[in-house]
């Protein structure tokens, strides 16, 4: 795989997530080709002492694409993975390399039905940002990603060096993945209760939490 010193970028998926890593992009330079569901003219993602506007605009129909990408970061739902394969098979040549920004140990098998394995980069995804009313996405934190130790994951640190969001590669990538996976499960408790961190100082809370991590 031949890399790339300034490799031709684009997003799919420009949610919390992946507005994040655009708006990243973006600051350094190096602004990505930006598609989804929804038409926006521009993305809005606001921080502690700043605010990022990226320019658009988010296209919305595939069939428009007339090039393809050096490097593609995929930022859907598990549940939306079928539906962003039309703007694989658009973006995509025989070299690109896919980094799905999606927590979890089984991104290659998900996006197997449509691309090969090979070029799917998984990740694990380190940043809290959310998505607010106005469509604004809030970065709560320093925006991190871990990557397999591969020749491709030197796509994606060669594109995100000197940004905000930093790059780590590990050779136990899997070890990684897992950790973060048991930690959403433990988070999740704060979705069923609308409560905030603090809900884990109490004492009757720690063993829900021991239960969560260890069913998953």
């Amino acid at each position: 795989m031949k890399m790339h010193d300034n490799p031709t970028i684009a997003l799919v998926g420009p949610g919390a997530i992946g507005a994040t890593v655009a708006a990243s992009l973006h600051e350094a330079g190096r602004t990505p080709a930006l598609f989804g569901r929804t038409a926006h003219d521009h993305l809005d993602v606001r921080f502690d002492g700043g605010q990022i506007r990226v320019p658009g605009p988010v296209q919305t129909n595939p069939a428009c694409i007339e090039t393809t990408f050096d490097l593609v970061f995929v930022a859907v739902k598990t549940t939306q993975i079928e539906a962003a394969s039309t703007w694989l098979s658009a973006l995509c040549g025989e070299k690109t390399v896919i980094c799905v920004l999606q927590n979890g140990v089984e991104q290659k098998s998900q996006f197997a039905t449509y691309v090969p394995q090979h070029r799917v980069l998984p990740s694990v995804v380190w940043f809290p940002a959310q998505r607010e009313a106005d469509a604004s996405v809030w970065l709560r934190g320093k925006p991190r990603l871990t990557l397999p130790d591969t020749r491709a994951a030197q796509t994606v640190v060669t594109a995100l060096r000197g940004t905000r969001c930093s790059v780590d590669v590990t050779e136990d990538f899997i070890s990684i993945a897992w950790r973060k996976l048991l930690q959403n499960a433990v988070a999740g408790l704060m979705v069923l209760t609308g409560r905030r961190a603090g809900m884990y100082s109490r004492s009757d809370r720690t063993p829900v939490a021991r239960v969560s991590k260890g069913m998953h």
